[in-house]
C-alpha cells in the first residue's frame, strides 16, 4: 500500500502574504474556519456559502427572488444556482425560470469578466429569447440541463455565430446550424451564454489574441492556460457552472488545472468529436470544464448521450499506478505539482485502493507528438480564408509542419509502438495518476507577439503529462489538489485509464473530491 507520509513529504510550506493570504499548499489543508491560523477566514455562514461554491451573495438572491415572486418563499428552499445539478433541480421544479438564471449569468459575465477575459462573445442579444423559449418546453422538467448557462468554446460551431478559432484569418460567415455536440447541449435543456477565447485555431497552451489576454481567475498575472482557457476561466471565476471545451494536446486539462476546476477529456469515440474540418488525427475530444465532479459527469453523459455516466457510485478497489516522472529527460517538475499527484495517490490508498509507484513508458512519445502538433497545424492550413492574417508563431508552425510532411515524418507504426507499451502497463493497471501540469502557468502575456520558439518551449515545458493520451485516444481528468504557495495558483492530478474507462476515472475523482474538497470558484 502507499504511504501518506512520503506522499506529502515534498509539499511546500505557504508563503504569508498580507494583501493576499496564503492558499493551502498541494500537501496540506486549509485550516478551520474562524481559527487564528487563518486571519481571513470565513465566518461559519460564509463558510457554508464557500462551500456550496458560492463567491458572494447573489446566487442567494436570485433563488430568493425567484421565490418571493410568486410569494411561496416560504414552502420553497433556497435553490442552489452554483452548481449546474442545482440549477437544472431549481428551473426543473419551477423555484427558477430559465429567464432569471440567464440574467444573473449576463450580471455575473458583465460584472467580472474584465478580470479574466473569458469571453470573446456574450450572446446577450439572443440569449433572452433562448431562454424564454425554452421556458416554454412541455419537457422541461425531465431535461437534465434545464436552464444551465453554459460556454462554447469559439472553436466549434454555434448557429447564428461565426466560428472564428481564436485567428482574423478564418471565415467571417456566421454558422447555420449547431455543432453535434451543441444540439446534444441545447436539446438538453443548456443554453449557450457566450463563446469563449481561444489562441490561434487552438495551437497554443496559452490563450491569447490581439486585444486579448486571457487569465488565470486565481492570480490574474497567470495565464489561464489554454487552448480551453476561454473555458476555464469561465468557470474558475464562477461565471458559468460548466463549460465546453476541446483537448487535441491537454486543452481541456491544461486549464482546468491552471483555474483550479475539474477538466474531462473522453476517450475516443465517446463524444462527436469533430473540431473544424477534422479532429487533428484522432488526437482531439469535445469534452468537458466544470466545478464539480457531479457536474462534469452530467455535462458528459449528455454530451455522450449515456445517462449512466452520470452516476457516481463507489468505485470497487482498483489497482493504481502513480508516475511522476516527466515523458522527457528535459522536463523538470515542480514539487508542489509531484505533491499534487502523491497527495491524490494517499487519499486513493486510504479510501482502499492499492496504489503503487510505477512510472510510465514514455518512450517515443514525445517526438511523435511534436511531428504530430506541427502536422496537423500544416494540414489546416489550406483551408483557412484569409492566410495573410495569420499571426507570426502560428505561420512559423505550418512551415514546419509542411517539411514534416513532405518528409513523411508521421507515421502510424510510432503510435502503434506506443500504444502496446501502455496496453502491456495496463495489464498491472487500472488507473494511473500524474501531474495534470510541471509547473506553474506561463505568465500572463501577449504570446501572440512572440517568436515561434518562445512559444513552443513555454507549452511543452510546462505541460509534458497531458499529450500522450491524445495520442492514443484515451480517456484522462484532471481535479485540483491545492494551490502552488508561490504563484497562489492552482495545482492538480491527472488520472487516467484505458479506453472506455471514463466511469471509473469519475468516480475516482468523485472520491478525490469527497477526501479534499476544494473551494470550487475564486473570490
Amino acid at each position: 500500500m502507499y504511504d501518506e507520509g512520503t506522499a506529502l513529504a515534498d509539499g511546500t510550506a505557504p508563503v504569508v502574504d498580507s494583501a493576499h493570504p496564503a492558499a493551502p499548499t498541494s500537501g496540506e489543508s486549509p485550516a478551520p474556519p474562524g481559527s487564528t491560523a487563518d486571519p481571513a477566514a470565513p465566518t461559519s455562514a460564509e463558510h457554508a456559502a464557500e462551500r456550496a461554491g458560492a463567491d458572494s451573495t447573489e446566487e442567494v438572491a436570485v433563488a430568493s427572488s425567484a421565490a418571493d415572486s410568486d410569494g411561496s418563499s416560504e414552502s420553497r428552499p433556497p435553490a442552489d444556482t452554483t452548481t449546474a445539478g442545482g440549477i437544472a433541480a431549481a428551473v426543473q421544479n419551477g423555484v427558477l425560470t430559465p429567464e432569471q438564471v440567464v440574467d444573473a449569468a449576463l450580471e455575473r459575465i458583465r460584472s467580472r469578466d474584465r478580470k479574466v477575459n473569458a469571453f470573446s462573445r456574450v450572446r446577450s442579444d439572443v440569449v433572452r429569447a433562448e431562454a424564454r423559449a425554452l421556458a416554454e418546453r412541455p419537457d422541461l422538467d425531465l431535461l437534465p440541463l434545464a436552464g444551465v448557462p453554459i460556454a462554447v468554446k469559439n472553436n466549434i460551431d454555434v448557429a447564428g455565430e461565426v466560428t472564428r478559432g481564436g485567428s482574423r484569418a478564418g471565415s467571417d460567415t456566421a454558422a447555420t446550424a449547431d455543432h453535434p455536440v451543441v444540439r446534444r447541449l441545447r436539446s438538453a435543456g443548456a443554453i449557450v451564454v457566450g463563446l469563449t477565447t481561444v489562441p490561434e485555431f487552438g495551437l497554443w497552451g496559452v490563450t491569447d489574441e490581439p486585444g486579448r489576454i486571457t487569465r488565470s481567475p486565481w492570480n490574474t498575472r497567470y495565464s489561464a492556460g489554454g487552448s480551453s482557457g476561454g473555458s476555464g476561466a469561465a468557470v474558475g471565476l464562477g461565471l458559468v457552472p460548466i463549460a465546453h471545451g476541446n483537448d487535441g494536446l491537454g486543452s481541456v486539462r491544461i486549464p482546468a488545472a491552471c483555474c483550479g476546476v475539474v477538466g474531462v477529456k473522453p476517450g475516443r469515440g465517446l463524444v462527436p468529436a469533430q473540431v473544424g474540418l477534422d479532429d487533428w488525427g484522432g488526437m482531439t475530444e469535445n469534452g468537458v470544464l466544470a466545478t464539480t465532479v457531479a457536474d462534469a459527469a452530467l455535462m458528459l453523459s449528455v454530451l455522450a448521450d449515456q445517462p449512466a455516466l452520470a452516476d457516481l457510485d463507489t468505485p470497487p478497489a482498483l489497482r493504481v499506478g502513480l508516475a511522476v516522472t516527466p515523458p522527457s529527460p528535459l522536463a523538470r517538475v515542480d514539487r508542489a505539482w509531484t505533491a499534487a499527484a502523491r497527495k491524490a495517490a494517499a487519499a486513493l490508498a486510504t479510501a482502499g485502493h492499492e496504489v503503487q509507484v510505477a512510472e510510465l513508458p514514455y518512450q517515443g512519445a514525445t517526438s511523435a507528438l511534436l511531428l504530430r502538433w506541427v502536422a496537423n497545424a500544416a494540414r489546416e492550413a489550406g483551408t483557412v480564408a484569409y492566410p495573410d492574417r495569420l499571426q507570426r508563431r502560428t505561420r512559423a508552425h505550418i512551415a514546419l509542419g509542411n517539411l514534416v510532411l513532405k518528409a513523411g515524418l508521421v507515421r502510424q507504426s510510432q503510435v502503434d509502438r506506443i500504444e502496446a507499451r501502455l496496453l502491456d502497463y495496463f495489464d498491472h493497471h487500472d488507473v494511473v495518476i500524474t501531474p495534470t501540469l510541471a509547473t506553474p502557468p506561463p505568465r500572463a502575456r501577449n504570446w501572440h507577439n512572440l517568436p515561434w520558439i518562445a512559444n513552443v518551449i513555454a507549452n511543452a515545458s510546462y505541460s509534458p503529462f497531458t499529450p500522450l493520451w491524445n495520442l492514443v485516444g484515451w480517456p484522462a481528468l484532471t481535479v485540483p489538489m491545492g494551490f502552488h504557495s508561490r504563484t497562489r495558483t492552482p495545482v492538480a492530478a491527472q488520472l487516467v485509464g484505458p479506453p472506455g474507462s471514463e466511469s471509473t476515472l469519475l468516480r475516482l475523482a468523485a472520491q478525490l473530491e469527497a477526501a479534499h474538497p476544494w473551494r470550487r470558484t475564486a473570490p
